[in-house]
C-alpha cells in the first residue's frame, strides 16, 4: 500500500528531531479544525488532552496532533505547536485570543542517544513550522528517531523501529491515512507471510519470537513504560465525534496484526482518529481500511528505519 497521511485532503506533517541524541516529533497540522477521537490500548501510557477528546465533552475539534519521544517529557513538545498556531491566530475562539486544541501522546525512547535531551518547545514548534503536503520523510524521523522494537530479551538485543505511513484512496473519493511511531516492546511481523520483520535477537543475531521469549522469562526484563507505538488515522469523511472514536479503537487492529505482543502493560499504544469532513461513508468502512492503512504503515516504519544506537535494523540485516 503506497501514499501516505498526506494524501488526506487537508492534512500537512512535519517532522524534527535530534539526530545526535536520537529523539523526535511529528506533527500533524490541520487546514481546518477537524473532528478528533482517541482509543488508548496500552497500560502505560503519556498522553495529552485525551479526556477532552471524549464525546461526552464540549470540544469536538482539534486543530493538530503532537507524536513525541521523550516519555513524559515529550508532552512539551505540544507546547510549541500551540505557540505557533497562535501566532498565526489559530484556535478556539475564547473571546480573548485563541487557544489551540493540540491533543498528543509520547513514546519511550530515553534508553537510546541521549537520554538527557527530549523534545521541547521549541522542537515542537519546528515541526509545526516545516509541516507541509509533501509526502512524509520515513524511518528514522520525528517521533520515530529513537524508537525501538524487540525488548524481550533485552534493550542490547532489540531492533530498531520507526516512523511509518500508508494512505489509501477510493473511487468516490474517499481517502485514508496513517502515521505510525513503532516502538513495541514485541516483535514486527508480515501479516501477509507471517515473516517476522523485526523483534528480539538472541546471541547469534536471530530474531526471535516475544511470545515465546516470554515463555522462557519468569519477569519480564523491560521495566514499565519503556516502549509505546502512537498514531494517527485520518479521513476526509464526514464523522462526528463518538464515531471517530470508534474508527480509532477499529484503527487498532492494524497493530494487532503487524505486532505480537500489543497493548500490554508496557505499553502506552494510543491511536487518535481524525476526520476532516468532506466524504460519507459508513463508520464500518472507514474503520475496516483504516486498521488496513496502519498495517501498511507499521511494516513501512520497520522497512525504512536505519540502524542506529547500537541497534540493527530490518535493512541492515536483511541486506
Amino acid at each position: 500500500m503506497a501514499g501516505t497521511i498526506t494524501d488526506v485532503p487537508g492534512v500537512k506533517v512535519g517532522n524534527a528531531q535530534n539526530n545526535e541524541a536520537l529523539t523526535g516529533c511529528s506533527v500533524i497540522l490541520l487546514e481546518q479544525p477537524s473532528v478528533c477521537g482517541v482509543d488508548v490500548r496500552g497500560s502505560a501510557p503519556g498522553t495529552r488532552e485525551t479526556d477532552l477528546l471524549d464525546p461526552v465533552n464540549m470540544v469536538s475539534v482539534v486543530h493538530a496532533i503532537c507524536l513525541s519521544g521523550g516519555s513524559a517529557y515529550g508532552l512539551d513538545a505540544a507546547t510549541g505547536v500551540m505557540q505557533y498556531l497562535e501566532e498565526k491566530g489559530i484556535g478556539l475562539d475564547v473571546m480573548f485570543g485563541v487557544v489551540p486544541i493540540v491533543p498528543g501522546a509520547v513514546l519511550f525512547d530515553l534508553a537510546i542517544g541521549d537520554h538527557k535531551i527530549r523534545p521541547d518547545r521549541q522542537m515542537g514548534y519546528e515541526a509545526a513550522a516545516k509541516a507541509s503536503k509533501d509526502p512524509v520523510e520515513q524511518g528514522n524521523v520525528g517521533a520515530g528517531t529513537g524508537a525501538s522494537v524487540g525488548k524481550l530479551n533485552g534493550f542490547s538485543n532489540a531492533m530498531k523501529g520507526g516512523l511509518g505511513t500508508a494512505s489509501i484512496t477510493l473511487a468516490n473519493g474517499l481517502v485514508i491515512g496513517a502515521l505510525v511511531a513503532v516502538n513495541a516492546i514485541g516483535h514486527v511481523f508480515d501479516p501477509q507471510s507471517g515473516k517476522i520483520l523485526a523483534g528480539p535477537r538472541d546471541e547469534g543475531g536471530n530474531i526471535l519470537d516475544s511470545v515465546e521469549v516470554m515463555q522462557t522469562h519468569t519477569f519480564s526484563p523491560i521495566p514499565p513504560g519503556t516502549n509505546t507505538t502512537i498514531a494517527v488515522v485520518a479521513s476526509n469523511a464526514m464523522l462526528t465525534k463518538s464515531e471517530a472514536k470508534k474508527v480509532a479503537q477499529m484503527a487498532h487492529d492494524g497493530l494487532a496484526r503487524t505486532i505480537r505482543p500489543i497493548h500490554t502493560m508496557n505499553d502506552g499504544d494510543t491511536i487518535f482518529a481524525v476526520a476532516t469532513g468532506e466524504v460519507k461513508a459508513t463508520v464500518d468502512l472507514i474503520g475496516s481500511l483504516s486498521a488496513d492503512v496502519l498495517a501498511a504503515a507499521v511494516i513501512r516504519a520497520i522497512e525504512h528505519a536505519e540502524s542506529a544506537g547500537g541497534l540493527p535494523s530490518y535493512s541492515s540485516l536483511s541486506q
